[in-house]
């Protein structure tokens, strides 16, 4: 499996990061030592939580996943082997339960989450500490557009570094980043951090798919290149949607018939529907699963340094880490950004 440093920092990730986010709905704790095992033996050194899993969030099973993290990695004694990232809850009234709701990211509510999952984990340190979405006023999660009425009392991006700052000199976090964030943001932490002497962050982990550009179209790719940021790409098969297993059977065993449609509406978009059922057509076509060319084609992209891969079962995982050898021709690639004309960031 090739490997790439993420950022300016001498830590190798592998190209593919094994997402945990079912671990404790969906997946039991030995479908997650399983999975555990299977990725490492595949090559893969990158796993990815946050202290919010397993999703859909509640109170009964928040912080499962980092659980069954910490429960493997006493049973098989390989912390060293693995890069371990994890992710701080932001402002977010709907998750109350995640410290009370004091979920801003001042030092008493960063130091609270990094010891908590530090417990959870079983370990002494963090390879990659990342706040999961921002304290301000932002776009995401499906809103489609920036909207000032929102605006909110947030922590200084300087004193969040500072904060985090810390956390690295204590040896608790060895390097952070960023999720969901926009150009603005990122431009921001790496003003702060370079004027201030503070941690520069080293990814930004944000949703990118063929359903979901943004990252390329807003030229986030760009001020990321030139910032040193790596992206860690999540989503790729939006929500299994681009596995087309939904276009077959819209009962498909699957998170967007498990739970609410409300939970995530974006994916349910009649974009996002047409556009899964052309991508699909073009796979087939070709000799492919959708899901194979929706995670060939993430793969290929310039300026994504890992993918992170969810699966509830081992075929799923086989299936879709086998996808990493699979080269799309050009023909292939060409009518990809056709549709995508056609039906820009559907999932956005």
């Amino acid at each position: 499996m090739d490997k790439i440093k993420l950022g300016r920092t001498d830590v190798d990730v592998t190209r593919i990061c094994l997402g945990t986010m079912t671990w404790g709905r969906q997946n039991s704790e030995s479908d997650a030592h399983s999975q555990l095992d299977y990725a490492l033996e595949r090559g893969i050194n990158f796993i990815d939580t946050a202290e919010m899993y397993p999703v859909m969030p509640s109170p009964e099973t928040q912080g499962s996943t980092e659980r069954y993290i910490g429960t493997w990695l006493k049973k098989t004694g390989r912390r060293a082997d693995v890069v371990l990232a994890t992710k701080a809850a932001g402002p977010n009234p709907n998750i109350h339960w995640i410290r009370g709701g004091a979920q801003d990211f001042d030092e008493k509510n960063l130091r609270a989450a990094v010891e908590t999952s530090l417990a959870r984990l079983q370990t002494d340190y963090i390879d990659l500490y990342q706040l999961h979405w921002p304290s301000r006023n932002v776009p995401i999660f499906g809103a489609q557009a920036f909207d000032p009425a929102k605006e909110r009392a947030s922590v200084a991006i300087e004193d969040t570094l500072a904060a985090l700052g810390k956390l690295v000199d204590e040896g608790k976090i060895r390097h952070i980043g960023v999720s969901n964030e926009s150009s603005w943001g990122v431009c921001e932490f790496v003003k702060q951090a370079e004027m201030k002497g503070l941690p520069r962050i080293a990814t930004i982990q944000n949703l990118y798919n063929l359903t979901a550009r943004h990252y390329e179209t807003s030229f986030l790719d760009e001020t990321c290149m030139r910032e040193d940021v790596s992206l860690l790409a999540y989503s790729p098969l939006a929500f299994g949607q681009l596995t087309a297993k939904y276009l077959d059977d819209p009962q498909a065993h699957g998170r967007l018939t498990i739970y609410p449609p409300t939970w995530s509406p974006r994916y349910l978009r009649p974009g996002v529907l047409a556009a899964v059922a052309r991508y699909a057509k073009l796979a087939r076509d070709n000799g492919m699963t959708p899901a194979q060319m929706a995670l060939a084609w993430c793969y290929s992209r310039w300026f994504v340094a890992s993918t992170i891969i969810g699966a509830t079962t081992l075929a799923q995982l086989r299936e879709n880490i086998d996808a990493y050898t699979v080269k799309l021709p050009r023909h292939v690639l060409e009518e990809i950004d056709a549709i995508h004309a056609s039906l820009p960031n559907p999932g956005q």
